[in-house]
Formats: C-alpha cells, structure tokens, sequence
C-alpha cells in the first residue's frame, strides 16, 4: 500500500521517542517515562504501538451496511469484517459502558439510561478512574473524545478523567442542529446551517485531531461517535422535511433513497408469534399505515448514515496524507441494532432477537490481514481487551472479553465461545448454533439458528430439543455469574 509524505518523519519520531524512553528506563519509572513509551503493535516489544481510532455509531442495524461504501472497502475490504458481532445489552449507555470496561454488564453494572440504574452517574460512581480512556492515558496515550458519551452526562464534570481531549455533544445528543458542543469544557454553540450539521462537525474534529496528532511520536486514542442514525430531535431547519421522529439526513443526502424499498425479511410483521412470549404474542400485526411510517423512517436512517461514510473516507484520506494509515488500527461498530417490523416490532432495540443484539464491526489496521471475513461469534466486550492488548495498557478490571487481532489472522482458532446477552428482563445465550432465552417472568425461547435463522419457531417446548435446552440453561447460568476467563470458555454446541 502507498505510504504518505509523512511517513519517514514520522518514524524519525518514533525513534527519537524510543531512545528517549531508554533513557527514562534507565533513569527509572516517573511520569516522562510513562508519556515517551515506545509503540508496541500486538505485545510485541520493540514494536511500534499503534495509534486507535474507534468509529461508533448510534442504532444502527447490520442490514443498513450496505450504504457504507466508503467503511466496507475502506475498512472491510482492507481488514477484517466480523460478520457474527453482538453486543452484551443493546442499549447505548450499558453497551458503551461494556466499551469502556470489557466487561458484561453483570460486571460493569450499568443496567439502564438513567439513574438509579444506569446512565453517566452511575458509570462515574463505578469507573470513573478505572476505564479504557484512564488506562490508554496512563500508558502514554494521548487520548480523544468527539461526540455523544454517556446518557446522562450533562457537562459535568467539564472534562471526565482519562480524556486528553475533550469534544462532547451534551445535553442534546440527538440534535444536528442548534447545538451546543463542549469543547475541553467549554461550550461552543452550533446553529442552522448546512455547515453546522452535527455528522460534519464532528467529522472536521475528528479529521484536525488526526492531522494534530499523527505527526507526533506519542500515540493517540480517539473514540468519534456519530450519533446517526438515530431518531430524534427538533424538526429540520434545512432539507430533508419528511424526517419526523426520524434520523436527519444531511442536506446533500436529502432524498437519496425516497426510492428505497423497506426490506421484509422473513421475520418481518411475523404472522405466527404463538410461541413468542406474551409482550410479542399480544402484539397486533403491523397495519399498512405503520408499514409506510417504518419504510419513511428507515428511508431518513438510511440517508444520515451518508454522512458518517462521507467522515470514514475523510479520515482515511487523512491518516493517508499523514503517512499514518498503515500504523493505525481502525474500528468501525455501534452501540446497539434496531427494529424495522421484524417480529412485529415498529421500532426499538432491548429485545434479544438478532436485529437488536447484532451489529457491524470492522477493524483494519498492523497484524490484521485485508479482506477476511471472521465467522467466530463476538461480542462488544472484546473491544477493550483488543485496544489494551495493542497498546501495552495495563487494564485494572478483570476483562470479560478477548483480543480479537489473533481472531482475525486465525478465524478458526476462534469459535466454540458463547455469548452472554442480558437485560434486566432477561438473559439469554448465543452459540453458534442456538439462541436460548430466558426470562424473569418464566418464558422461554430456543432457536436453533442453522435450520431456523430468522427465529421465528422456538424449540423451547419441543422434546427433541429437552437436552439441548438443559445443556443450554447449563451453560446460560454460569456465564450468568461468569468474570474474566470464565467468560470465554470454549463449549461445542449439542446436537438435538
């Protein structure tokens, strides 16, 4: 791959970094030492360690890739594309929280949006000095923040521990224009033009931060989330208007798929939900007025997401132009998937079927090799692990997840390991073969997702499938109660 201007520069500094951080070894430990280590790629010592950069977006479902043209080639088709990626609880704050900490929620203990449960608050009362950002830092890491955090957070404090900078769009997260933007702890106010579109200022942050930093010899940390494409906010001032209680399109995308059909899986107003539990069973079929209002929303998500592809390439543009690309690892994800009429559900996410619990996740970047797809079953909380691991970090929780760089070089070493799904209503276990549920209220689902991969007939009451349930339910309660390494036990699906 062509390596840009900077590159020889660049690693001009890096050995200047490297000799200094010989000398504070020598010297002994303090905090110099600390801000001139050496980059280290993969544990490797002596190793250059990359700089990070993690996209994230805000619900968006793993069907809606397809409009990312600019992430799949630039990222996919350049690294690894993990085509069975799952959060542990799919919603924003407890799924960011699991980012932060590489733990399930069980561990992390962040179980909602708001307090007493979850949100910001709770977060900082638990881990506020102990995160990935606070670990990045202490290992040398120049770190960033551009976008939406932690529901909840309201500015306070200014700037939260861990972070070198600082960009956050609070308290209106959802709004794209009229805005304000807090800055290292000072608010700035966007308006209505087309230039203070949310998705574009956050994507010239994003793209200053690279060229601010890239140059240097200290490796940087930066976490940029988009908060398309999710609904909300006050009507458009600009193009498009038919996005009501919908995501917001920049204007240059206005109506870029008016045409765009709204997909109807199998699963789609689901005509047999019989075996569902009662809060799908009572849920009337989607009516044809609600199937149009579906189709307009999906349509205006679609269109918000042009953006944040348009930011992808910007930033690879300027990873490029820096000479950095080849030294930088790239994650592109999102917090959590999204309803569109599957199972009868208008909108949403919170639910254990696949459209809720499974998102993108691409990574490219030093030891991935370009254009595989990895089958191994993954969840959000082999982020942190992954990051710490390339960075030298040395994390103080007990991880939950795994490094996926071996996963991606080695696909088949990585599968046999089930996934734990949890919500305060439920709790769920995903193999590679199955979906098992259970609920608070007593309900039950199985699927067995090679014959049945739209969920839509549960074996839970079927006795052919009693002693795969067993061994599921089994398995289900110990990772229930699992930490660290008991989290990532190895098991082979039972066959019925």
């Amino acid at each position: 791959m062509q390596r840009g201007p900077g590159r020889n520069i660049r690693l001009a500094r890096r050995l200047a970094s490297l000799v200094c951080a010989l000398s504070c070894i020598a010297a002994g430990p303090g905090p110099a030492a600390a801000s001139s280590q050496p980059r280290v790629v993969g544990g490797t010592a002596g190793q250059p360690r990359p700089d990070v950069i993690v996209v994230e977006t805000d619900d968006q479902a793993l069907e809606t890739m397809k409009v990312m043209r600019n992430v799949n080639s630039l990222i996919g088709g350049n690294g690894a594309t993990f085509i069975n990626s799952f959060v542990n609880f799919s919603l924003c704050c407890p799924s960011r929280s699991t980012f932060l900490t590489g733990q399930y929620a069980h561990n992390h203990g962040v179980w909602s949006n708001v307090l007493p449960d979850g949100g910001f608050d709770r977060f900082e009362d638990l881990h506020a000095t102990n995160n990935l950002a606070v670990w990045l830092r202490d290992a040398g890491y120049h770190t960033g923040m551009i976008g939406k955090y932690l529901n909840g957070y309201a500015n306070l404090p200014p700037v939260p521990p861990g972070w070198s900078e600082w960009h956050a769009t609070a308290p209106y997260e959802q709004r794209v224009y009229n805005y304000p933007i807090n800055n290292n702890g000072t608010l700035t106010q966007y308006g209505q033009d087309p230039t203070d579109y949310k998705s574009d200022v956050l994507t010239r942050k994003a793209v200053d931060f690279v060229n601010r930093r890239a140059p240097k010899a200290q490796p940087y940390f930066l976490w940029l989330t988009y908060t398309a494409p999710h609904a909300g906010g006050p009507p458009n001032p600009n193009p498009p208007y038919d996005c009501l209680d919908a995501a917001r399109p920049a204007p240059r995308h206005a109506h870029a798929f008016d045409t765009a059909p709204l997909p109807r899986p199998p699963d789609f107003n689901e005509a047999d939900v019989s075996d569902k539990p009662s809060p799908i069973r009572n849920r009337p079929p989607l009516g044809a007025d609600q199937i149009a209002d579906i189709e307009r929303k999906y349509r205006c998500g679609l269109e918000s997401l042009l953006a944040v592809d348009d930011g992808v390439k910007r930033i690879v543009d300027a990873l490029q132009a820096n000479g950095a690309l080849d030294d930088t690892l790239i994650i592109y994800t999102s917090d959590n998937g999204f309803f569109r009429g599957e199972h009868r559900v208008a909108e949403g996410k919170q639910r254990v079927y696949e459209e809720s619990i499974r998102v993108p996740l691409l990574m490219r970047g030093p030891g991935i090799p370009p254009n595989v797809r990895v089958s191994a079953a993954v969840t959000n909380a082999d982020l942190a692990p992954t990051i710490a691991a390339v960075a030298q970090a040395i994390p103080r929780l007990v991880m939950d997840g795994r490094p996926l760089i071996p996963v991606a070089q080695e696909p088949k070493l990585g599968g046999g390991r089930p996934l734990l799904i949890e919500e305060p209503t439920f709790a769920a276990i995903r193999t590679e073969r199955y979906a098992y549920v259970e609920y608070r209220k007593g309900d039950r689902e199985l699927y067995d997702l090679r014959s049945d991969p739209y969920e839509l007939e549960s074996r839970h009451d079927d006795p052919a499938y009693a002693l795969v349930q067993a061994s599921l339910a089994n398995q289900l309660h110990k990772l229930q109660s699992c930490a660290g390494s008991t989290c990532r036990t190895h098991w082979a699906d039972p066959s019925p």
